[in-house]
């Protein structure tokens, strides 16, 4: 049996497009933020999340601003390296993921943390100008902002801190957005993850949609 189904794959994101467009009340964001929020949705099918997504006054303009000047894509994950499509971004940036590097096990031992809360301690090199994409572990996050507030780490340009799960996520979220150390988007609660995480890259590393 041959099924009738749409096999241009232009024409499923023009149409999937269209559809959450038509299904989600968009007006509080900026024109930048929506295309944003519109492949978050599209990445993960919630069509809901649209009251969960916030944005700081700049973080839109600054994170493109980083992509386009050629600032490093630092990633927690390679979950989300590895999903980051590189076509789409404008000035052939480096993407980031430390989480392998083989000094972390006895980072992790040292600190008592996390293997990707220790991984952030070879970000250093790659902070200045940078956007930072978290889409996985709370303990990255409150790790990295442990080291921002003692002043261990450069400010990046921009985070894009989308933790997931039960323990630490909505908390870890929730301190980078009161505390706004630079430019930032989180998800509310605890959704999240690398999928988000990584079509919000892709949406600030391109205007095509």
């Amino acid at each position: 049996m041959n099924y009738k189904y749409e096999k241009k794959g232009s024409e499923i994101y023009k149409k999937s497009f269209s559809i959450i467009r038509s299904e989600t009340n968009l007006d509080s964001f900026s024109k930048e933020e929506e295309k944003i929020v519109v492949r978050m949705i599209h990445s993960s099918g919630l069509t809901s999340i649209n009251n969960k997504v916030k944005f700081s006054k700049s973080f839109a303009k600054v994170a493109k601003e980083a992509v386009i000047n050629g600032g490093n894509i630092i990633c927690d994950t390679n979950m989300v390296k590895y999903g980051i499509t590189q076509n789409r971004l404008p000035s052939k940036n480096k993407i980031i993921c430390t989480l392998n590097n083989q000094r972390v096990p006895d980072i992790s031992k040292r600190i008592q943390n996390t293997r990707t809360a220790a991984a952030v301690e070879l970000w250093e090199p790659y902070l200045k100008g940078s956007l930072v994409a978290i889409g996985n572990a709370p303990t990255c996050l409150f790790y990295f902002l442990e080291m921002l507030e003692k002043k261990k780490l450069p400010l990046p340009s921009a985070i894009i801190a989308f933790p997931v799960g039960f323990v630490g996520a909505l908390e870890s979220k929730e301190i980078l957005f009161n505390k706004q150390p630079c430019e930032c988007c989180i998800i509310d609660g605890r959704l999240g993850g690398s999928a988000m995480t990584v079509a919000a890259i892709n949406a600030i590393a391109s205007d095509k949609e």
